[in-house]
């Protein structure tokens, strides 16, 4: 290093860099505690607490408390994303909301019957929805454009990481469904007091108060940035490809109860605990490399659609192979697929936004296009399942939504 070098002054750009790095990893660890409730709950023990409610009817119950409960999920996130919008700061939303989990999973493990399940869940739906959209909000808040597809990988990682220590944990604590449910709660609060105690929120106006109009023209507002093309195709892409892959892989657990040939002495949840780091670390690769190379060439739509399509044709391979050799393969190329889906799409919907300053709100839309197919992917999958007797349909159904989803993505002109 020569001497100008030592005594030239740091640029604005030079400084801020290494705060988005701390900013980039402490968003990594609130997305990931998010993930870890929502795969480890809900893809591990909440099936266990229903199954031991009533084994007979497990596949129905789970159907109709998963569906009720994104019902939840779909109406808080872009509430809360619009109220965080108009209050001008994140950071209260971020903690109340992972607090309020906190409680919720307490009152989970707590409760005996389905219906008080149902009720507890849908409780925690809600509140980490208030969570989750005040937390997708920071990227866009505070990242530049230029780097939102290194950001979006890097958040992307959340998936991987969360999916797996959450089913890590599940499985360890299947036996003990309470002790887990407090161990998932302590983890999301634990997350949100770290990012606010160190990243402070940026200031930011609040919008003006709005005048009194009537409701529908609020709803129209709310619901405004459908009226940009571009959007409405991210939008709709969206949707398709989480109503294929939710349609599928909330019912894994029962899935590998009973239509797998799994080895002698593996449990389902154990299988679980296996299938998972698989399938997250294909994530974590093509999160990665999806995300950086889609910021190398400037390109976000080659990615997202060809992911998708892929997710859509791997659906096949548990329908040729039912079998432990089958299904990990299946996983393997699942997490390739879903993972570079949702680290570039995620980047590519940040170009799309029709207004910065509804940032928060618009992306609660959006997420609409993930929690709405929740409403409906465990009433779909339940009703294939119980109408044909088996889950081989349900793969080539979750399949055909995909390869749509694929589809969907050709339409948007601004992104390339």
């Amino acid at each position: 290093m020569t001497a100008d070098e030592l005594t030239e002054p740091r640029t604005p750009e030079a400084l801020e860099a290494p705060r988005q790095r701390g900013l980039l990893l402490l968003l990594l660890v609130a997305n990931s505690s998010m993930l870890a409730v929502y795969m480890g709950v809900g893809s591990v023990l909440l099936p266990t607490q229903i199954a031991a409610i009533d084994p007979a009817n497990k596949v129905a119950l789970l159907g109709l408390i998963g569906g009720i409960s994104a019902v939840f999920a779909t109406a808080f996130n872009p509430i809360a994303g619009a109220l965080s919008d108009r209050s001008g700061r994140r950071n209260p939303w971020i903690l109340g909301g992972a607090l309020a989990s906190l409680a919720g999973l307490a009152f989970l493990g707590s409760v005996r019957t389905a219906l008080l399940v149902g009720i507890a869940w849908c409780l925690i739906q809600a509140t980490m929805n208030v969570y989750q959209a005040a937390v997708t909000a920071v990227v866009p808040d505070r990242i530049p454009v230029a780097k939102r597809g290194t950001a979006s990988a890097v958040v992307g990682l959340a998936l991987p990481i969360g999916g797996t220590v959450g089913v890590v944990i599940a499985s360890q604590t299947v036996g003990q469904v309470r002790t887990g449910y407090l161990v998932f709660g302590a983890l999301a609060a634990g997350s949100a007091l770290l990012l606010s105690a160190f990243f402070r929120d940026v200031p930011r106006s609040a919008p003006a108060p709005a005048p009194a109009v009537p409701m529908r023209q609020k709803i129209a507002a709310f619901l405004s940035a459908l009226a940009s093309h571009d959007f409405r195709w991210a939008f709709i892409g969206r949707a398709l490809m989480v109503l294929g892959y939710f349609s599928v892989i909330g019912y894994q657990l029962y899935i590998l109860d009973d239509h797998i040939e799994l080895p002698a002495g593996l449990s389902p949840a154990a299988a679980m605990a296996v299938l998972t780091p698989v399938t997250m670390v294909a994530m974590a690769v093509s999160t990665v490399v999806g995300g950086v190379l889609s910021d190398r060439w400037n390109r976000r739509k080659v990615f997202v659609g060809v992911s998708a399509a892929l997710a859509g044709l791997v659906m096949v391979v548990p329908v040729i192979s039912p079998t432990w050799t089958g299904m990990i393969v299946f996983n393997a190329l699942n997490g390739l697929a879903f993972g570079c889906f949702m680290a570039v799409d995620t980047a590519l919907v940040t170009l799309v936004l029709p207004r910065a300053e509804d940032a928060a709100r618009d992306l609660g839309v959006l997420n609409m296009a993930n929690a709405g197919p929740q409403i409906i992917a465990p009433f779909v999958a339940s009703a294939i399942v119980t109408a044909f007797g088996g889950y081989t349909p349900l793969f080539l159904v979750g399949g055909v939504l995909s390869l749509f989803g694929a589809l969907a993505i050709l339409p948007i002109r601004t992104v390339r």
